[in-house]
């Protein structure tokens, strides 16, 4: 059966049908057809941004069968894992590092599937052999090398399995235990981290900011393009254009409908700054900030507490607030290991850049026990396990 599948290679998501590409993909929702094509049709994801789609498929009888969301890049920007000291390295030997594909999620630091398979097929191997393939483009000279960045468990045990060198990160996650409100939640904290999370709350309300929750499909154009606004700014002040543009924004809230969350912070009807957010049956994902100026306390606010808020009331298991760290973990978000799978074409290379994964794996770790050293609550909260809810979360329908 697994001999007879054809293998396409899609140059537009929109050339599979979104049923069965959501199918596969499951309730996370950065691999849903709607996301991704939001990114391509609106021009975020193109020849002219550096991110050629690729994507990778097999086909059988039923349609689809396994698949892999993979683009061609001729540079390493936004994917938030740095691999550009890799591209100097192989610069120095007088190797082309670019092109390259990555198996990834353009502009998104959220650990998920990057493989996948129907349920009804052997997974392992259509994991292997979309490996295969990917592994094969390299070792003809079409690219450098492949990276396979974000990896959840399965992408990352494949990839070990196929002889990739493994990466590893530590970010920052919220994990609720059952809290019954945002207080409850701090009852765990020390006495003084807990005092410093009052404080920092009570200061954006004595600054008359109020917070409004707006679903995709609840926000109409005059907010949408201020929250966009927002967005661009953060980028602009750093010095950079931001990914996403205005219509991709609008796309987004039009056909993610309430996987897509918008924290507005307002002063009056005045709309100051947004957090934008996108959510799964039991996850809350950070994905993009912004405010039209400096507030005290107010990054805090919008995007970590008023995210576990909506955690807590919606009975949502995880909160990945995103990249960056230690000042989250003042706020009660916990160390985690993400994953990244990488295939280097070029042995002498590979062998340096494993080396150097091996010293840094090392480090990562240390940095993450320390981490956890200095979490704020009064004895650190047990390993979680999957929340005992009845049902759906209230207000989520699911994928549509």
């Amino acid at each position: 059966m697994i001999d007879s599948l054809q293998l396409r290679v899609l140059e537009r998501i929109g050339e599979v049908p979104a049923p069965q590409w959501n199918a596969l993909a499951g309730d996370y929702p950065f691999l849903q057809h709607e996301f991704l094509s939001a990114l391509e049709r609106t021009g975020c994801v193109s020849a002219r941004t550096g991110w050629i789609p690729q994507h990778l498929v097999l086909m059988d009888a039923h349609g689809l069968a396994a698949a892999a969301p993979l683009y061609r890049k001729e540079h390493s920007w936004g994917e938030f894992v740095f691999d550009f000291a890799w591209a100097r390295a192989a610069q120095q030997r007088g190797l082309a590092y670019y092109p390259k594909l990555v198996c990834a999620v353009p502009f998104t630091p959220a650990t998920g599937p990057r493989l996948l398979c129907r349920a009804d097929l052997p997974a392992s191997s259509l994991h292997a052999r979309l490996l295969e393939w990917m592994r094969g483009e390299a070792e003809t000279g079409h690219v450098s090398s492949v990276h396979g960045l974000f990896l959840d468990e399965a992408g990352r045990a494949a990839c070990e399995r196929a002889g990739w060198l493994l990466r590893r990160d530590c970010h920052f996650q919220w994990h609720n235990e059952g809290y019954r409100d945002f207080e409850d939640f701090l009852q765990r904290f020390s006495a003084e981290k807990r005092k410093k999370a009052r404080r920092e709350r009570r200061r954006v309300a004595e600054q008359g900011i109020e917070f409004l929750t707006l679903h995709g499909h609840e926000l109409d154009a005059p907010t949408i393009e201020r929250v966009h606004a927002f967005h661009a700014l953060t980028f602009m002040r750093h010095g950079h254009v931001p990914y996403l543009n205005r219509a991709c924004f609008a796309e987004l809230a039009r056909t993610l409908g309430p996987r897509l969350i918008v924290k507005l912070a307002r002063r009056g009807r005045h709309a100051i700054a947004a957090a934008v957010f996108l959510r799964s049956q039991d996850t809350l994902y950070g994905r993009y900030w912004g405010a039209e100026d400096e507030y005290h306390s107010l990054h805090f606010e919008t995007c970590y507490y008023q995210g576990i808020d909506y955690c807590i009331e919606q009975r949502l298991a995880r909160f990945e607030p995103g990249t960056q760290g230690e000042h989250k973990l003042a706020r009660g978000f916990m160390p985690a290991v993400t994953w990244s799978g990488h295939f280097i074409a070029d042995a002498p290379l590979r062998r340096a850049i494993g080396a150097y994964l091996t010293r840094e794996g090392a480090a990562i770790d240390a940095y993450a026990t320390e981490a956890e050293a200095h979490a704020p609550y009064k004895s650190l909260p047990l390993a979680p396990s999957p929340p005992d809810y009845a049902g759906s979360p209230p207000d989520y329908t699911g994928p549509a």
